[in-house]
């Protein structure tokens, strides 16, 4: 999520090839695939079964760089598509966050730090559009923590996977304390560009007439 400007400011920002008013595409039906198997993940996650968690994870990855690839190589770039793609991310992160917790693998009140985190963005998203002000390009603090965060959870249940196979307390513990360790920092800057973006939208709407 970013902050948002109004239209006049939006034109003098160059943010690639233009969004078109299309539904179906490419890009967005694999957006949607992802969205849709999203659930799935996190019921692979909940119910300890982490091998079969990554490999659905690892093909969700992979379509994300995917749809984005397919839709500026062939023009299908759409307003639809850039609003997906960001909703597939966040319900990535808190439905895995969720499952994690629910597996016991990382604390609940880190879910609830994550989950508090969406929450105030989405009533920013829902304030500013009641000003007519459209979505930013995520800030680039934003995309560190997200991919922080994206990392965190495949290593933590790589660390899961260690621990069930391999009966090797060393490095199940390495494992699972990098995973912590790239949660902590993607949730930290998770939260630091959170507040970026409320100044900004604070801006924006002191500047207002």
């Amino acid at each position: 999520m970013g902050a948002a400007v109004s239209t006049g400011a939006r034109d003098s920002v160059h943010f690639g090839p233009p969004a078109r008013r299309i539904i179906w595409t490419v890009p967005n039906v694999i957006s949607f695939l992802r969205i849709v198997s999203i659930p799935f993940i996190a019921w692979l996650i909940a119910t300890r079964r982490p091998v079969a968690a990554l490999i659905v994870l690892a093909v969700s990855g992979a379509s994300d760089g995917l749809d984005g690839y397919i839709a500026r190589r062939f023009d299908q770039v759409s307003v639809l598509g850039q609003i997906l793609d960001p909703i597939a991310d966040r319900l990535l992160i808190i439905c895995s966050a969720l499952a994690l917790a629910i597996a016991r693998i990382v604390p609940w009140w880190l879910m609830i730090i994550i989950c508090c985190r969406d929450l105030v963005m989405g009533i920013e998203i829902l304030v500013l559009a009641q000003h007519d002000y459209g979505p930013l390009p995520v800030h680039f603090v934003g995309k560190v923590g997200t991919f922080m965060l994206m990392l965190a959870i495949p290593t933590l249940i790589v660390s899961h996977v260690v621990g069930c196979y391999t009966h090797t307390i060393r490095v199940d513990f390495l494992v699972h304390s990098f995973g912590l360790a790239c949660c902590w920092w993607g949730v930290g800057l998770y939260w630091l560009a959170g507040i970026i973006y409320l100044a900004q939208g604070h801006l924006l709407l002191k500047k207002r007439p």
